[in-house]
């Protein structure tokens, strides 16, 4: 049996981006999203705590980028040593190794496109405007700064170029909305994502000295 204080002890105390405070509201809307469309809620939970147990935080070098391979072998080990059927492990694994957003192996169980999506809904709205700018001051970019046309066009930085938290909203958030699976989580999306872009839309008339 999988306890909220055992999955706690997983992750960074302090950070307030793949903290453990995520981790719960990935987990609340997972359940939520879970019950209304008839989801294995077992799997679906121990999912969403350990999606993130392992390498999300961007002060642990070079594990960063793979964090849902390291976050899966975390689980199944663990999962290994609770006996857990070799089934119901793999149905986690997979959901843990697809919850990414740039992630080339899409999620094809039910469960898993509900943790992607219930991952992807905290990266939209109010947490997620917070988090983004959060994780820009964490890996040291600044929160705002001018993509170069080539950024605008390609998603490749120019040299020198910093990936600012606008970058990321220029990059990816605006575009998450498109890419979820159900409908709750789409129905869910509509405003987080509307409250989003007019953050990032008025970040950036204000740093050009409009309003």
């Amino acid at each position: 049996m999988l306890g909220i204080e055992e999955a706690k002890t997983w992750y960074v105390i302090d950070d307030p981006v793949h903290g453990f405070d995520h981790v719960l509201r990935v987990l609340h809307m997972a359940e939520s999203i879970g019950e209304q469309l008839g989801a294995d809620l077992r799997v679906l939970r121990a999912a969403a705590l350990f999606h993130d147990a392992a390498g999300a935080h961007p002060g642990e070098t070079g594990v960063r980028a793979a964090h849902e391979v390291a976050s899966a072998d975390f689980a199944r080990r663990i999962l290994k040593e609770k006996q857990w059927s070799d089934e119901g492990i793999e149905a986690v694994v997979h959901c843990i190794q697809t919850h990414r957003y740039r992630n080339q192996e899409q999620p094809h169980s039910l469960e898993a496109k509900i943790l992607f999506d219930a991952d992807k809904l905290d990266v939209l709205g109010a947490f997620g405007v917070a988090r983004t700018l959060g994780y820009a001051l964490q890996a040291g970019q600044p929160m705002y700064a001018e993509p170069s046309e080539q950024f605008l066009q390609t998603g490749k930085l120019e040299q020198d170029e910093p990936h600012s938290a606008y970058h990321e909203y220029v990059f990816k958030l605006r575009r998450v909305k498109a890419r979820l699976f159900t409908e709750p989580a789409k129905e869910i999306a509509e405003y987080r994502h509307r409250l989003m872009c007019e953050f990032f839309d008025q970040m950036a008339l204000e740093a050009e000295g409009k309003d």
